[in-house]
């Protein structure tokens, strides 16, 4: 999509829509609510951790859902920024602040892609989260 479609208002408002599903996603994520993450997840969606290890759905999602894998915060730190592409793909990157059970807070950027299905719901895709080391 060009800079101008970007700007336009169907393209403001879907860059939105895709923010309100990403801050959805985290929050079902945080509760280990299966029934709203599960479906925001696409059958072939992978996730690339801090530590570079990939999960696929069923591992994510069920690490999540057995308590083994657990969200105690996963909060947006700055805006999100987004770029939508066509009609049926975008991207969004922003940094977060993450903890797990057992472990300190940490910062992330984050970078998720998103698709609409065959049945024109948006989906994530690909996850990828880069830890920010502190300054030195």
């Amino acid at each position: 999509m060009s800079e101008a479609q970007q700007n336009s208002s169907a393209g403001i408002a879907l860059a939105e829509h895709i923010r309100s599903l990403e801050r959805s996603r985290l929050r079902a994520l945080v509760a280990a609510d299966m029934a709203t993450a599960g479906p925001l997840h696409a059958d072939d969606f992978q996730l690339i951790t801090p530590g570079g290890v990939a999960f696929s759905r069923d591992q994510y999602l069920g690490k999540i859902a057995q308590g083994t894998l657990r969200y105690l915060r996963w909060e947006p730190d700055a805006e999100m920024a987004v770029r939508v592409s066509g009609q049926d793909s975008a991207a969004i990157r922003y940094q977060a602040t993450l903890a797990f059970e057992g472990g300190a807070p940490f910062r992330c950027w984050h970078i998720d892609t998103y698709e609409r299905n065959t049945q024109g719901q948006w989906q994530v895709v690909w996850s990828q989260a880069t830890a920010i080391k502190p300054a030195s």
